[in-house]
């Protein structure tokens, strides 16, 4: 199995619930890149998209695309042909840098919310070594929260037993604060399916309990690897 897939994706749904919809464009990737379309007011935002035929009639069972999102400074993915070809803008958070000036698309700047979605915008990883700039989407009254790296149901991110895991990387010291306080209804991941049932419980564990199993999680990622 091919950490990533390239080429045409055979696209398949795997989230699905009254405000959106997520997928896999390459099913059988090892990275399972995973995309959402957000609904807002019949309107729907694209959230670190992956191409494949057959997005758009997802994305039309959301609403008009209103607007892509970039929340990880190394998710660009396919951003700007889904902007360009629905003629609208890549929305960057307005701290994050070498993202937009790589954008082929027009962009926009947002802040603490992206535009007036009532998302609002949770400041994951912002560091410069390594290089990681990330971006957590929360909108209370729904229950979404949106999480495209630091969490992750994969299979390399997961230490047995868990259905969330913290990434590899970040397993040493969890972080923790962005999410303090939130109970989300359902969790929606970067790199696999999301998270619906007992979603704020199964968040508090999985940062809780991320040191402490990282090294069934490594054994299982080295695996995963090989």
């Amino acid at each position: 199995m091919p950490m990533k897939g390239g080429g045409t994706g055979q696209l398949r749904e795997i989230d699905r619930w009254d405000g959106g919809v997520g997928w896999l464009a390459h099913p059988d990737e090892g990275m399972q890149r995973a995309s959402h379309a957000l609904g807002v007011d019949g309107e729907a935002w694209v959230v670190d998209p992956v191409d494949a035929p057959g997005v758009d009639d997802l994305l039309a069972s959301v609403g008009d695309v209103a607007g892509v999102v970039v929340c990880l400074d190394r998710h660009k993915r396919d951003a700007a042909a889904v902007a360009r070809r629905h003629d609208v803008s890549v929305y960057v958070p307005d701290w994050m840098t070498g993202v937009a000036s790589e954008i082929d698309a027009p962009t926009e700047r947002f802040g603490r919310e992206l535009a007036d979605t009532g998302y609002r915008a949770l400041t994951i990883v912002n560091r410069s070594l390594p290089p990681w700039q990330e971006v957590g989407l929360y909108h209370e009254a729904e229950g979404t929260l949106v999480v495209p790296e630091a969490l992750g149901t994969a299979s390399y991110f997961c230490a047995p037993g868990e259905r969330l895991g913290v990434h590899p990387m970040l397993r040493p010291v969890p972080p923790r604060r962005p999410f303090r306080g939130l109970e989300p209804e359902r969790v929606l991941v970067g790199h696999g399916a999301g998270v619906f049932e007992d979603a704020t419980a199964v968040l508090d564990d999985a940062l809780a309990n991320a040191r402490s199993r990282l090294p069934a999680a490594y054994a299982r990622a080295f695996r995963s690897l090989l």
